[in-house]
């Protein structure tokens, strides 16, 4: 069984929190059970054998307003764990006889992307080898060997026993036909280690990129099935299709290293990789859950259809969250021990309209706090993808320096919370409509209106200056949204 959990076998819950800090603010409750989570996912591992089934995962509800980091702390926790993970829409699903998507096929996507995960890492454990092949098969193409060298040697042997004289002089040609192409090619193999061929074009014969039909207009669920349609049909025609393309030497070494690297990767071992990954380290966030809670109503639902069909994606979910085997087409995936992280906002419902049953498969609830003028200020500047960095990288491609005083950030922040407490609280997201309403003219203008080498400085009195209008408007959705 491969170690799924080594990447994260160094971090503890204090570290991982640390970690979560370099890009989100605030939300310490949320943070602190999510690094919990993640280390008792590498803690199962290094537990007894007889012990290891019966720990299951404390799968996890956040609950708070959009725009708090319910998403964000997921998407790190994943990128932390380099686990198979996948983000799914609660709404976008419907119960087992209705038209749209079931709830297995989140399962069968998080297998996917495991699948594509595991492959990438073998692929680069093989990329050296693959590119010494490679650059064989471009030397061939260089320097073809010489095909009649065999049926020349042949021509002059005599029927009697022993070489003829002939037949010693064509030995010893082809010897010295043999060592001069050897030479020839090392010093191709030297030019083209140095990259002095690059430019030169060769034709080269790859695999051909046609798809089967199937994958384009095959009936949706097909998945179901758990057989790869494409490659049943696609392989009719008597394997893959070959196609020549003419290339450079460096276009042809990329090209080729890929194809190599290909043929040494064992699909099955990828397989079985990512299945283990899966069912020992997946996670899934579900996010907009509320939006199946049976208490859930819009102007335009008479109330008891709806509710019911919502109580149907909850009983569908509920198996797969319990633990139960989905089929996909790389295998059989038990759900037993992947994470699942669902968020809601729970404006029109609370958790408790729920199905009883689904409550009890999140035992960890978090609620996560609304952002405040401060809280948006720290947003602005400390994590590492801070959008007033985001901007500034962007100014700097055109040769342009921005800066940002302290008094313009501050200045942002309070509009920014002036504007959530006076339309809608979108929370952190207000932070982009803000800055780019901010900003936008002078993108604009660069580079012909500000040319590069220039230097720009926001402090408090442009922001007021360029943002005054909106944030006094009692209005502003239609300036601000």
């Amino acid at each position: 069984m491969p170690d799924v959990t080594q990447h994260v076998e160094d971090l503890t819950p204090r570290q991982i929190v640390d970690e979560l800090d370099k890009y989100i603010i605030g939300q310490e409750d949320a943070k602190k059970n999510v690094a919990i989570a993640l280390r008792n996912r590498w803690r199962r591992q290094n537990a007894p054998k007889d012990m290891r089934d019966e720990i299951v995962p404390n799968n996890i509800i956040m609950i708070g307003p959009t725009g708090v980091g319910k998403t964000e702390i997921a998407r790190r926790l994943a990128r932390l764990a380099r686990a198979p993970f996948i983000k799914v829409e609660a709404s976008k699903f419907t119960e087992v006889g209705y038209v749209g998507r079931d709830v297995d096929s989140m399962i069968r996507d998080l297998t996917d992307i495991a699948v594509n995960m595991v492959e990438k890492e073998h692929r680069e454990e093989v990329q050296d080898r693959a590119r010494e092949l490679a650059e064989e098969r471009i030397l061939d193409i260089l320097i073809p060997p010489d095909d009649d060298t065999q049926s020349q040697a042949g021509d002059g042997a005599s029927d009697e026993p022993g070489f003829t004289v002939s037949d010693t002089d064509d030995a010893e040609a082809e010897g010295e036909q043999t060592s001069l192409r050897a030479r020839t090619r090392e010093k191709f193999r030297d030019k083209l280690e140095r990259g002095d061929l690059d430019d030169r074009e060769i034709e080269i014969e790859v695999t051909s990129d046609s798809q089967s039909m199937m994958q384009m207009f095959g009936p949706m669920g097909m998945e179901e099935m758990g057989v790869n349609l494409e490659e049943l049909f696609g392989n009719l025609g008597g394997g893959q299709k070959r196609k020549t393309r003419r290339v450079t030497v460096e276009e042809a070494r990329e090209i080729l290293t890929q194809e190599e690297a290909q043929k040494l990767i064992d699909m099955d071992q990828v397989k079985e990789d990512a299945l283990e990954r899966v069912q020992q380290a997946g996670i899934v966030f579900v996010d907009e859950i509320d939006k199946v809670a049976s208490g859930t109503r819009t102007r335009d639902e008479g109330g008891q259809g709806a509710g019911v069909s919502r109580q149907g994606v909850q009983r569908d979910l509920l198996p797969i969250v319990e633990g139960s085997t989905v089929t996909t087409k790389h295998g059989m995936v038990e759900t037993d021990h992947i994470l699942f992280v669902a968020s809601g906002a729970f404006h029109a419902s609370k958790p408790s309209d729920l199905i009883p049953e689904l409550q009890g498969r999140f035992p960890i609830r978090v609620e996560l706090n609304n952002l405040d003028e401060d809280d948006f200020y720290e947003i602005l500047t400390k994590p590492k993808n801070a959008l007033v960095k985001q901007y500034r990288a962007l100014f700097r491609s055109e040769d342009v320096t921005i800066e940002f005083e302290k008094e313009g950030v501050s200045e942002l922040a309070r509009i920014a919370a002036e504007v959530n407490a006076d339309v809608e609280n979108i929370g952190a997201r207000r932070l982009h409509t803000v800055l780019t309403t901010l900003l936008e003219d002078l993108l604009f203008d660069v580079p012909e209106e500000i040319p590069p080498g220039s230097k720009i400085t926001i402090d408090a009195d442009m922001v007021r200056d360029r943002l005054s209008s909106i944030a006094s408007s009692r209005d502003l959705s239609q300036y601000i949204l």
